[in-house]
């Protein structure tokens, strides 16, 4: 039980669970379960922030079920993404040489061995199926294996960001030729046996033998989808193999029920290498984000911006440059002519390299915002001679305990100083709960909070607080206190993002990140509610939010 007041300050008992949504579509969600117990007070610029880690001013009934309504539909949504980017995954993978082939070759067994035509379809549908289980199987072992509170760490960690990093660097390597990524051959010789005993049991067996052969193609990209969905938890991995697997399986049972089909394939050839070399390419630029992901955590200032972007710049043009064929790889065949699709593949990696090369001089990128480092994590923070995108909301200085942050606005990295300043200045109180490693932060940074009308009051009219819940900071002796977050389980708050998890945990009983609450003149919470990138993710949506909360603070005064 723990203990809230209402209003005439008498003691509520009850039951309940704080349900922390797991992330999706790039959110940051640091699982930090801090239920600490609740006392009724408001949240006033003299206090210190460890205190207000311990005050949780309950929110109206209303306002509750609306915001766990809104974010069950953002999970669902979050959910269908996940699944149709596995789905584009597997679609992928069907186009590498170590499953292409298995397409015609499996579909005639069946069509050739079954006594009838719908036996063939029966047999091939169970076939594909079963490549689902044992896909799914996989991301169920993730998902028991990796518990909610080291997902922090998945996500947030130094040494798990560098280690991902390097494990795709080895994928992408693989990919582009340099050696093969097998599993024990005895492995594949146990499940090659048992496929030979016929009947279902040995049609699920076909289906772990192509598996198990195709791990050279399908394990980086498997590998990648699961260091992905491992970053945010839940089910995730689950549906990120139900999505992948679901491709794979799909064409076996399509060809089967339609054997005429298997005309229209093209041949095998050099193309289904050159299929492979491109994902590896996709691969080693996917790989820089967990790299960069390490850096902004600790603010190490290696991998800016510029950097990043020269770096992608390298890749891609070396894979425009591979797609005219100009270089070959090993295993690569001559290329006598260029195909149609290989030509306008080509053009538009060109056409993707010339995009970005304005960024080294301080474009804003806004198609591929939230991969690069924010555009404040710059050798030059308002761009090489810029006259607006990350300098649209700069002044010449901010007041004493800013930090310059997104669109050249100045932002409070402490609760207490930017509450007592917002006091002083009689403006309203801006509550950013955000992450370095925060895809989704950056996207509304760079896309939302530099728009006309956005950018102005995000300037002028309201003090921005910025708590950063993956911040490593260690926090001082005297503010290391101990919280109680579940009956008889208690947790030391070690960090600065510790802190700003647990406050936000346990005054707004919601922990992903990009996460946003305009204060009164008293530090109250305005009745506007919350924004969100899910909800909130454009700038008309965000700017009518905004003016809201302004209306609002100006009736309270």
């Amino acid at each position: 039980l723990d203990r809230f007041f209402l209003e005439d300050d008498h003691p509520w008992m009850h039951d309940f669970e704080v349900k922390i949504k797991g992330c999706g579509e790039e959110e940051t969600a640091v699982e930090n379960p801090e239920n600490v117990e609740d006392t009724a007070a408001e949240v006033q610029g003299d206090s210190t922030a460890v205190e207000h880690v311990a005050e949780t001013p309950v929110a109206p009934a209303n306002h509750e079920t609306i915001q766990e309504k809104k974010d069950e539909e953002s999970g669902d949504r979050s959910i269908w993404t996940i699944f149709f980017l596995a789905f584009g995954s597997g679609l992928a993978a069907l186009l590498t040489p170590c499953v292409f082939p298995m397409i015609p070759m499996t579909v005639s067994f069946f069509t050739k061995q079954s006594k009838s035509k719908s036996q063939g379809i029966r047999n091939a549908v169970f076939y594909g199926a079963s490549i689902i289980v044992i896909y799914v199987i996989l991301g169920s072992v993730v998902t028991l294996f990796v518990p909610p509170d080291v997902i922090n760490e998945i996500s947030t960690g130094v040494g798990m960001n560098i280690f991902f990093f390097i494990l795709l660097v080895v994928f992408a390597i693989s990919f582009l030729g340099a050696f093969e990524i097998t599993l024990p051959s005895s492995w594949v010789n146990k499940a090659d046996k048992a496929s030979d005993r016929g009947g279902l049991v040995g049609i699920f067996f076909m289906a772990l033998v192509l598996a198990l052969v195709s791990f050279s193609c399908t394990g980086p990209i498997v590998g990648t989808l699961l260091v992905e969905s491992a970053t945010v938890g839940g089910i995730v991995p689950v549906i990120g193999m139900l999505g992948f697997s679901a491709a794979l399986a799909l064409p076996f049972g399509l060809f089967a029920a339609f054997p005429g089909w298997l005309n229209s394939l093209p041949k095998s050839g050099g193309w289904l290498t050159s299929v492979k070399v491109f994902l590896g390419f996709l691969e080693l630029a996917f790989a820089f984000k967990f790299l960069s992901n390490a850096d902004l955590v600790v603010q190490g200032h290696y991998l800016e911006r510029e950097l990043f972007l020269a770096i992608w710049i390298g890749i891609f043009a070396i894979l425009a440059v591979y797609l005219f064929g100009l270089i070959r790889l090993p295993h690569d065949s001559p290329v006598q002519n260029l195909s149609v699709g290989r030509t306008l593949l080509g053009t538009a990696t060109v056409i993707f390299v010339i995009y970005l090369i304005p960024g080294l001089w301080g474009a804003p990128l806004k198609l591929i915002s939230g991969f690069p480092p924010p555009m404040s994590y710059s050798e030059s923070p308002h761009g090489v001679g810029a006259t607006g995108g990350a300098t649209s909301g700069a002044q010449e200085h901010g007041p004493e305990g800013t930090h310059l942050g997104a669109q050249g606005l100045y932002l409070f990295h402490d609760l207490d100083e930017g509450l007592a300043y917002a006091k002083k200045e009689g403006k309203p109180a801006f509550l950013d709960f955000t992450g370095w490693a925060c895809v989704n932060c950056r996207k509304m940074e760079e896309n939302v909070w530099g728009e006309p009308g956005v950018i102005d009051i995000m300037r002028d009219d309201v003090v921005i607080i910025s708590l950063y819940v993956d911040e490593k900071a260690e926090l001082p002796l005297e503010e290391q206190v101990e919280v109680e977050f579940a009956p008889g389980k208690k947790r030391v708050l070690k960090t600065v993002g510790n802190k700003w998890s647990a406050y936000q945990t346990t005054h707004y009983q919601t922990n992903t990140q990009p996460y946003y609450r305009m204060l009164g003149p008293n530090g109250e919470d305005l009745t506007n509610g919350s924004a969100d990138y899910e909800h909130h993710g454009n700038p008309e949506d965000f700017k009518a939010w905004l003016e809201e909360g302004l209306k609002l603070y100006d009736a309270a005064k």
